[in-house]
């Protein structure tokens, strides 16, 4: 059963949209939350090789099995041309400690007209991911906005990792943005889930993908 909206907000009109790659573990547990804010729940395997497609349909959401691999962008992408809400809360698929109310303090001032996007940043979930989260948070997969205004974000599909092409969007539109606090979340490290050698290349090439948007965009 959803959790009770704001009494503004209409929850057929909200989806929650969720990119994973290989997040078996972890990804049912996001959908179930976002389960008790809405029915629209919109899984993006990115060309999973685990169980990730499965758990998340016996999870209750709908699921595109993308393949091959090609990115958080395309993913994205194809997750939010699958729904029609009004609304979309972009989510990790390997979040720990998420609530409702961590829902509701996103999706709040998107849905009362104060931000045109909301970023949600870690506070107090461990000291590594909300670290990490703090020297980047532009770099925040957790977000609400409108769906229309994220179609519109130029590149959103070509990018690996569209974050970077999201901000940008953002500087070039003058949207009303602002970071939110989501307290006692965080995201298990890549080097859990993979092995240290193996998450921290992951990292790498991912922190270098990201970084370097500017500069590849200019070429």
């Amino acid at each position: 059963m959803c959790a009770a909206p704001p009494p503004h907000l209409n929850p057929d009109s909200v989806a929650v949209v969720i990119p994973a790659f290989n997040e078996e573990s972890t990804v049912a547990g996001v959908i179930g939350v976002a389960q008790r804010l809405t029915a629209d729940v919109v899984v993006a395997s990115d060309g999973s090789v685990d169980d990730t497609v499965n758990v998340a349909r016996q999870a209750g959401a709908r699921v595109l099995d993308l393949q091959p691999n090609g990115g958080k962008g395309p993913a994205l992408k194809a997750a939010l041309e699958a729904t029609q809400a009004e609304y979309v809360l972009m989510l990790d698929a390997d979040l720990t400690g998420l609530t409702p109310e961590h829902l509701h303090l996103l999706l709040a001032p998107v849905t009362n007209g104060q931000l045109d996007m909301s970023i949600g940043v870690f506070e107090g979930g461990g000291f590594v991911t909300d670290w990490g989260n703090k020297l980047t948070p532009h770099l925040s997969g957790q977000r609400a906005c409108r769906r229309a205004w994220l179609l519109g974000v130029p590149h959103l599909g070509e990018e690996r990792w569209p974050e970077p092409a999201i901000t940008a969007h953002l500087k070039n539109t003058g949207a009303r943005w602002d970071y939110i606090e989501l307290p006692q979340v965080a995201q298990v490290l890549k080097e859990k889930k993979r092995g240290f050698w193996k998450g921290a290349r992951a990292r790498t090439r991912m922190y270098a993908d990201l970084l370097t948007f500017g500069w590849r965009k200019k070429k």
